[in-house]
């Protein structure tokens, strides 16, 4: 997993939404933040400055960040996680995924971040396939 910069973000990689709003997570990402197959997921706003937003685990969010709520979903085999309407982004987008913090993954959308991990060849890319 990548640091684009001293001191800066680790990055897991690109992450791209398929046609019926899927992703596929990242398998280091997944492990890291124990996602697991029928869990229940929540999808919580990202800041205005990368945007997108934070996945994590129901079962592991504090309650002072449940106000942040966008939506739940369930995790499914395969690192998948389908995205509900209330996430605004759309199918062939790329979501840069980034290590939050130990509650969520983040997966943004724009800022210095992404623009700087435009400007790396990172091996990491996972498109969900469409079914």
């Amino acid at each position: 997993m990548p640091q684009l910069a001293k001191g800066g973000k680790w990055v897991f990689g690109w992450v791209t939404v398929a046609a019926d709003r899927s992703i596929v997570v990242p398998g280091q990402a997944w492990e890291e933040y124990g996602f697991a197959p029928g869990a229940a997921a929540l999808l919580l706003r990202g800041s205005t400055t990368s945007g997108g937003f934070a996945l994590g685990s129901e079962k592991r969010m504090p309650a002072r960040l449940l106000g942040r709520a966008l939506g739940a979903t369930v995790f499914e085999p395969g690192f998948r996680v389908r995205l509900p309407e209330a996430v605004a982004v759309h199918p062939t987008q790329r979501l840069l995924a980034v290590r939050g913090s130990g509650h969520a993954l983040s997966l943004l959308t724009q800022g210095p971040i992404y623009e700087l991990a435009e400007t790396h060849r990172l091996t990491v890319n996972t498109q969900a396939s469409d079914p």
